[in-house]
């Protein structure tokens, strides 16, 4: 699949979809809620970032979908304020593998939606230019453009958590393959976890066939479940 920019229709004036996909880039009740429930909350991430500041260690992000950039600002918030306080704050590391990147200025708009992160949307709009990489001092961010199912196997990283945020299993089945799961444990540090908001049957199995420890729970608004995964 050749690397191509994402294109949009906008439900309600601001609400991103998907062409490609015909799916939305987030809950049409409260993106940004979401966020916090499937990726932040499903992570543990309030525990495990105060534990980081307390160590004064970094911490690595990676997401499968990058769209908006909306689970990045919420994770970067987060992050930002476990630190308050830290003589010397650590580092976020942000690693985002996305097949259809948005335009920047389509990004901006988007995220209008989310008064609560405008300072932080701001700052990171500033500084990235669509360019792939962006150093803000606590947060560094790659986002790797093209198929995942190529890129991730060649990535030398390894996350501490998993953000899986592709469009929906049944409209996008190839972010959600049992050999792209097994590359996702592979780049993911023991103990590291994963979040996801569908619990879709064939993913858990992936999931679980890859070595994590998969745990289905309530889902966020219409969804009634949701996914974790520990990888041990």
């Amino acid at each position: 699949m050749a690397d191509q920019q994402a294109r949009l229709s906008w439900r309600d004036g601001s609400i991103p979809v998907s062409d490609q996909f015909d799916d939305p880039y987030f809950s049409i009740h409260d993106g940004l809620a979401e966020t916090e429930h499937v990726f932040l909350d499903g992570n543990d991430l309030a525990t495990r970032f105060a534990s980081a500041a307390e160590a004064g260690t970094d911490f690595h992000i990676a997401e499968l979908g990058f769209g908006t950039g909306l689970n990045l600002l919420a994770a970067w918030r987060a992050w930002e304020t476990a630190q308050e306080g830290c003589a010397a704050p650590s580092v976020l590391h942000f690693t985002s593998f996305e097949a259809f990147p948005m335009a920047t200025d389509e990004m901006a708009r988007a995220l209008e939606a989310f008064p609560e992160v405008a300072p932080w949307a701001e700052r990171f709009l500033a500084d990235w230019g669509g360019t792939g990489l962006c150093d803000l001092g606590t947060l560094c961010v790659t986002v790797i453009t093209g198929d995942a199912r190529v890129s991730l196997p060649d990535w030398t990283g390894a996350a501490d958590a998993w953000f899986l945020d592709g469009f929906s299993p049944a409209k996008n089945p190839e972010l959600w393959q049992e050999d792209l799961l097994a590359a996702v444990a592979g780049h993911t540090r023991a103990g590291g976890t994963a979040a996801t908001y569908t619990a879709a049957g064939f993913v858990r199995r992936g999931l679980e066939a890859a070595g994590f420890e998969v745990t289905r729970t309530s889902g966020f608004g219409r969804k009634r479940h949701m996914t974790k995964a520990l990888l041990r």
